[in-house]
């Protein structure tokens, strides 16, 4: 299966699916609202600015399975993020990650991954980045801030 086969829906409830992101340079990030990492939020909006124009889109699921750290609805976290952040890229609905209930594409996302195969996903914000072509390239842990691998998302581009 390829990612483009995955749908998701959006912080409004309404279906994506992914192949509209075909021939894109992708990160895909597990958020929350209040967790530690949540300043991560500003670099990756500083990122998504920077270079969207050339092919590359965040696409943000946020995640409640870590204490809870992002309560409310999808709509009420796009909310807060677009005013405490000014996010322009894609939120999706909240997903789990991890577990029985554990959406599709992360699934995929850890399976395919060559870092950390198969693996959970430890915290918020582990981002995994997608080539062009839709193959998974990297996945990047909740410490790694956006601007530690900004030159392997340029290399892609």
């Amino acid at each position: 299966m390829s990612i483009y086969e995955y749908k998701a829906n959006d912080y409004k409830g309404n279906e994506v699916s992914l192949e509209q992101y075909k021939g894109k340079v992708l990160l895909i990030v597990n958020t929350a609202t209040k967790c530690g990492f949540t300043p991560q939020y500003t670099e990756l909006e500083e990122l998504y600015a920077k270079y969207k124009d050339q092919g590359f889109e965040i696409l943000d699921f946020p995640c409640n399975q870590f204490f809870a750290q992002a309560p409310g609805s999808s709509e009420d976290i796009h909310s807060a993020c677009v005013l405490r952040f000014n996010i322009k890229f894609s939120q999706f609905e909240k997903i789990d990650v991890n577990g029985r209930k554990e959406h599709p594409l992360y699934r995929f996302l850890k399976d395919n991954c060559p870092v950390n195969k198969g693996k959970n996903i430890k915290w918020n914000f582990t981002k995994f980045l997608v080539d062009k072509e839709g193959n998974v390239v990297n996945r990047f842990e909740p410490t790694a801030k956006p601007s530690e691998f900004e030159d392997k998302i340029k290399e892609l581009l």
